[in-house]
C-alpha cells in the first residue's frame, strides 16, 4: 500500500496536504511517507520470513539518516557500496553483523574501516580483491567473512542497459566457472573465511523467472563444491526487486517469493537479500512547483523549479515517472497513476527544469492537465535513486527532504544554501 492519496481534491501524504509542506519548506522538496516504506520493507520480510532471511536494506537507494534510522529500528541490516554508506549505517544506529559491503573498487582504507566495524559480510568481485582482503585482515588480526560475487549470466530484458549486472561482460564479480576456481584456490583462506556466494543481477527485475535461473545455477555450484569439501554457508540472492512506477505494473514481494521460496527452504542456507528500489520507491514524491509555461514551436514547456540535478533518472536511463498536479480542477476525478491516463481538458506538454542542459527534462510527451505558473507538480515514485543521485550541478543547492508520521511531517534534511555550495571552498 502506498500512502498518498487525493481528498476533496488535493494530494495527501499520509494525513498531511502536500502543499501545506510546500508552504512550510518550499520546493523542490522530496516528501517521504514512513508508512509506505514500512509497509514495503514488511511485506518483504514477512514473504521471505519462512527462510528467515536477512533483509539488508541498499543504502543507494535512499541514505537519509532518518530514513536509515526508521528502517534499522524496524529490524533492517544494511547493503553499503562505499567507506561513505558504512558511515551512514554506523551513524543510524545499525547492526554491523547485519551489513554487507560490495563493489568493485573497494579502498584499502574502506576494507580497514569495515574490518574493524566488524561487518556481516564482504561481497568480494575479484581474485585480487580477495586477497588484499585477507592481506589487511591478517595485519589488523581479524578473521573476516567473504562471500564471492557471481556472473550468472541471466538478465531481464526490461532492465536497462546501465543497470544489467548479471552478465558476463559487466565490471561486477566472476563467471560461474570461474568462481568455482576461485573455491579451490582461496577457500581455504586463513583470514578472510569463503563460504557464501552473492548474486546481483540488475535492477529492477520485472519477472521472478531471472532469479529462479540464477539460484539454480547458483545451487549446482554450491552442490560441486561441497563435493569438494569447500561448503557454502551463506547465499546472497541481491536486489534488483521491480517498484510499482505504474498501479500494478510490477510484481508483489509475494510473488518473487512464492518463486523463490521452493528453490531455498530445504537447503540449509542462510539467506540474505538486498531490497531497495521496492522498499522506497513508492515511499517518496518529488514536489516541484511551475515556473513558467512556454510555447516553443510545435512543444509545449511546462518548466518547475525541479530539474535534472534533482531527479536525473529520465536523462539518464529514459525513465518514466507518473506526475500530476497536486490540486485537481473542481469536479476531476482522482487520476489513475499510469503514463497513460488521460486527463480530462488534457494537453501534451514537456516538463523541463532549468539547468543550462537539453538533456534536462523530467517528462516528454506527458498528458497533463492544464498548469499555470504557481502550480504544485508532484513527481511520485520518486524515493529511489532519487536524492541520493541529485547533484549541485550550474550550482543548484540541492533540494529539501521531509518525512511525513500520520499527521506530522519533519525536515529530514534543510535545504542546501548558496553558502553550502562553497563551504568546502572557503574552509582551505
Amino acid at each position: 500500500m502506498d500512502y498518498y492519496s487525493y481528498r476533496n481534491g488535493k494530494l495527501f501524504c499520509e494525513d498531511v496536504p502536500v502543499a501545506d509542506i510546500a508552504s512550510a519548506v518550499g520546493t523542490p522538496a522530496y516528501i517521504y511517507s514512513a508508512a509506505t516504506l514500512l509497509h514495503h520493507y514488511r511485506a518483504l520480510a514477512e514473504a521471505f520470513g519462512p527462510l528467515r532471511a536477512t533483509i539488508c536494506f541498499s543504502i543507494k537507494t535512499l541514505s537519509n539518516l532518518h530514513i536509515l534510522r526508521l528502517l534499522a529500528q524496524a529490524g533492517a541490516g544494511f547493503d553499503v557500496v562505499s567507506g561513505g554508506e558504512l558511515a551512514r549505517a554506523q551513524a543510524a544506529g545499525g547492526d554491523m553483523r547485519r551489513i554487507v559491503y560490495a563493489g568493485v573498487g573497494k579502498t584499502d582504507r574502506e576494507l580497514t574501516e569495515a574490518i574493524h566495524a566488524g561487518i556481516g559480510l564482504f561481497n568480494v568481485e575479484s581474485e585480487e580483491e580477495f586477497e588484499n582482503l585477507s592481506r589487511l585482515a591478517a595485519k589488523l588480526n581479524k578473521k573476516v567473512r567473504v562471500a564471492l560475487r557471481l556472473n550468472p549470466d541471466v538478465y531481464d530484458p526490461k532492465t536497462h542497459t546501465y543497470t544489467t549486472t548479471g552478465k558476463k561482460e559487466t565490471k561486477f564479480g566472476v563467471d560461474i566457472e570461474r568462481g568455482e576456481r576461485f573455491f579451490e584456490t582461496y577457500g581455504r583462506d586463513k583470514h578472510a573465511a569463503l563460504d557464501g556466494i552473492h548474486l546481483h543481477i540488475g535492477s529492477p527485475i520485472y519477472s521472478p523467472e531471472p532469479y529462479v535461473q540464477a539460484i539454480n545455477k547458483t545451487l549446482a555450484l554450491i552442490g560441486s563444491l561441497a563435493g569438494k569439501g569447500l561448503p557454502v554457508r551463506v547465499l546472497d540472492i541481491g536486489g534488483g526487486y521491480a517498484a510499482d512506477y505504474e498501479a500494478g505494473a510490477s510484481p508483489t514481494a509475494a510473488t518473487y517469493a512464492a518463486a523463490i521460496l521452493p528453490l531455498l527452504k530445504d537447503t540449509g542456507l542462510e539467506i540474505i537479500l538486498e531490497p531497495g528500489r521496492q522498499i522506497a520507491c513508492n515511499a517518496g514524491l518529488l514536489l516541484s512547483q511551475v515556473q513558467y509555461v512556454k510555447q516553443g514551436g510545435d512543444r509545449k514547456f511546462v518548466i518547475v523549479d525541479a530539474a535534472m540535478t534533482d531527479l536525473i533518472r529520465p536523462a539518464l536511463y529514459g525513465s518514466q515517472h507518473f506526475m500530476y498536479p497536486a490540486a485537481l480542477a473542481p469536479g476531476e476525478g482522482v487520476p489513475q497513476r499510469r503514463l497513460d491516463y488521460v486527463p480530462p481538458a488534457g494537453e501534451k506538454v514537456d516538463v523541463v527544469g532549468g539547468v543550462c542542459e537539453t538533456s534536462d527534462f523530467l517528462a516528454k510527451d506527458r498528458l497533463l492537465p492544464p498548469m499555470h505558473r504557481g502550480d504544485l507538480l508532484a513527481i511520485f515514485s520518486a524515493g529511489a535513486y532519487g536524492f541520493t543521485m541529485s547533484s549541485q550541478y550550474n550550482s543548484r543547492p540541492r533540494a529539501a527532504e521531509v518525512l511525513v508520521e500520520g499527521n506530522t511531517f519533519r525536515l529530514i534534511r534543510r535545504r542546501e544554501t548558496y553558502q553550502d555550495l562553497m563551504a568546502a571552498e572557503e574552509e582551505v
